[in-house]
């Protein structure tokens, strides 16, 4: 991924009220980025991890500890795709089971 290099004018109480560092202005800035990025759903939780350089999972760290949730799906979405996965494991079972019989 090729890097774009931006250059901001910001108050200097933005400094404080992020109360950081102004060394890691520029990394909490591009974190900022991603998390928004993500909670709009334009970029994937992996995607974000690669913008920072961190891992998947200390991307969804990150996600938690700013309170933007990681699934976007409702309990019946996700009780749906349970199902779904469920029936689909019966399925292949009984295919595996019909398959031994057989020889």
């Amino acid at each position: 991924m090729s890097d774009l290099t931006v250059s901001l004018r910001l108050p200097r109480d933005l400094l404080g009220a992020l109360d950081i560092p102004e060394k890691q202005l520029a990394s909490q800035v591009l974190e900022l980025v991603a998390l928004e990025l993500f909670r709009q759903g334009r970029i994937s939780a992996g995607k974000g991890a690669e913008i920072l350089a961190i891992s998947k999972w200390d991307f969804i760290q990150i996600l938690a500890r700013h309170q933007v949730p990681y699934f976007t799906e409702s309990v019946a979405e996700l009780e749906t795709e349970i199902a779904a996965a469920e029936a689909l494991d019966n399925s292949l079972m009984q295919t595996v089971r019909r398959q031994a019989g057989e020889e």
